[in-house]
This record gives C-alpha cells, structure tokens and sequence, in this order.
C-alpha cells in the first residue's frame, strides 16, 4: 500500500511537471526516485505472486481468483444473497471480492511490467536498461560508449538509435498512464466495496485485515 500511495503522488508530480514549473533535473530526480519505490514495489508483487503458490489456504490462487469448480454458481447465490440483504459468509474473499483481486492483479502487474520497460528508457535502470542504453548510442558491443551516459545527457547517443528507441517506448507510457487511472478507479471502488461489505455484513471485515479473525453469525460457505 505505501509503496503504491508513493508510486501514484510522485507519478501524479511526473505527470503534471509543466503545469508546476518543473525543471528537467528535477523531473529526472522525480524519475529515479519512481523508479526506486517502482523496485520495492516489484519485489513485494512478485513475493505476493510466489506466496500464492506455497502461502496459507485463504492465501493461494485458488481461494482469490475466480474460477474453478462451482465459482458461478457461488457468484449467482451471494449476488443474490446481497440482494436479499443477507449475503453469504466467507472466511476467505467472496466470490465478487474475487474478481476485484484478480483486476487489481492485473493492473498492478501491467504498472510493474510497463515501468520497468520505462526505467530503461528514461535511466537506463536494470532489468532492461542496459538493452536500452546500447540501442540509443549504437554502441553494439562496444560498451566503452556506454560509460558516460547518464539519463538526460544527450552527448553520447546515435540521433536514429535514440529516436527509434523512444518511439519503441511510447506505447509503454499510454499503457502505464493509462493503467493508473484504472489502478486508482479499482482502488477506489475496493475500499467503497469494503466498507459496504462491513457495514452490512458486520464480520469484522476491515480488522480481519489486520489479525487475521473475522466474527461470523453463520457457517461460512467456505
């Protein structure tokens, strides 16, 4: 959560760097401090990814993305059950709970991916950068060329390679930009849906967050 609430206010900066006066050695700062709390980010995703193959019960793929045996008719009978006012209980994610899980997957995936690819572009930054920089300077395997570049300096780059290399980028940012926008839309709608959830289901779902125990005036369905 902090590293996304980091990653959306300095990207929002980035973003809106004309309208605030921004310099081009401080929008370049802006970027690899991105890029830095985009790493921690990364690496605590793709530990989530990891955790859905060996983490507890409630933690693995199976029990947090929809499908499977029986998910439709799960989804049908707590649509209806929300409906009636008396929805079903879940120890884990319901079934609409699970596919929020699985959009938010996937776009905080599509931030992790396409950023990365940007980090490369725009710094030189690993994992791709190293690919990147070669390509703007034409320097092939002659990697001596690549020892004074730095993000921003233009002294050392082939004009035909750098702008083939940006234009090689741009589809990377729309998606990246546009991404966020859904990011912030789902997590929007997230929190709103958890705190109907609480509010009408009274199992402690919000605090469960934290201790791990829900209360529950029914068997849960799962």
């Amino acid at each position: 959560m902090c590293c996304v609430l980091g990653l959306a206010g300095v990207g929002t900066v980035i973003l809106n760097d004309d309208a605030l006066g921004m310099s081009g050695d401080g929008k370049s700062s802006l970027k690899i401090l991105h890029a830095w709390i985009g790493y921690v980010f990364s690496l605590n995703l793709l530990w989530r990814m990891v955790w859905g193959f060996c983490g507890g019960h409630y933690a693995r793929w199976r029990a947090i993305l929809p499908g499977g045996k029986g998910y439709v008719g799960a989804l049908k009978a707590y649509i209806r059950g929300v409906k009636a006012g008396d929805s079903p209980a879940y120890r884990g994610h319901n079934p609409l709970g699970r596919l929020m899980v699985a959009l938010l997957f996937i776009l905080l995936s599509t931030q992790m991916v396409t950023g990365l690819v940007l980090a490369g572009t725009d710094l030189y930054y690993p994992p791709f950068g190293h690919e990147f920089a070669e390509w703007a300077t034409a320097a092939g395997e002659d990697h001596s060329k690549l020892a004074g570049l730095k993000p921003g300096k233009k002294e050392l780059l082939d004009p035909e390679g750098y702008a083939a290399m940006r234009k090689f980028r741009e589809p990377f940012v729309e998606i990246h930009e546009l991404a966020f926008f859904a990011l912030l839309a789902a997590i929007f709608l997230h929190i709103a849906a958890v705190v109907i959830t609480e509010i009408r289901e009274r199992s402690g779902l919000i605090s469960a967050m934290f201790t791990g125990a829900k209360m529950f005036g029914k068997k849960p369905e799962d």
